[in-house]
């Protein structure tokens, strides 16, 4: 399996057994995620939201076969760069960075957000739900 990017939303799909968790499992249990690091703690902090103790998370995040990308400059820059593109469909900073790697990177992204369609940028988005 290629690799694919998750956003956060698709991994807390995956954690909570929501709709569209049965089409993250099989690129968790492959292997073949990827996540941005802005992203990583994006969960790790819903995860705090939900009153999760530390360790829980800890454990939790380390189980999931997932390989966390440093956001880069150039990452960076193409999520600066996305802002005015995607402010009207209220992309958050954690968002674009999600979208910047899928665009450095070719990767497909899987996500629930549905507002992501609508956004004019050059990589694949696969809504999960």
């Amino acid at each position: 399996m290629s690799k694919v990017v998750l956003d956060t939303s698709a991994v807390l799909a995956y954690l909570f057994d929501q709709t569209g968790a049965e089409k993250v499992a099989p690129i968790l249990e492959s292997g073949a995620a990827v996540i941005s690091s802005a992203n990583y703690a994006e969960t790790v902090s819903k995860l705090f939201d939900l009153k999760m103790p530390s360790e829980a998370i800890q454990t939790t995040m380390d189980n999931l076969e997932m390989e966390c990308i440093a956001l880069s400059e150039q990452q960076a820059f193409i999520a600066g760069e996305l802002r005015l593109a995607s402010k009207a469909y209220g992309l958050s900073l954690g968002d674009r960075a999600c979208l910047a790697l899928g665009i450095e990177t070719g990767y497909a992204i899987y996500t629930a957000a549905k507002a992501w369609a609508k956004v004019p940028v050059e990589c694949e988005i696969i809504l999960i739900r």
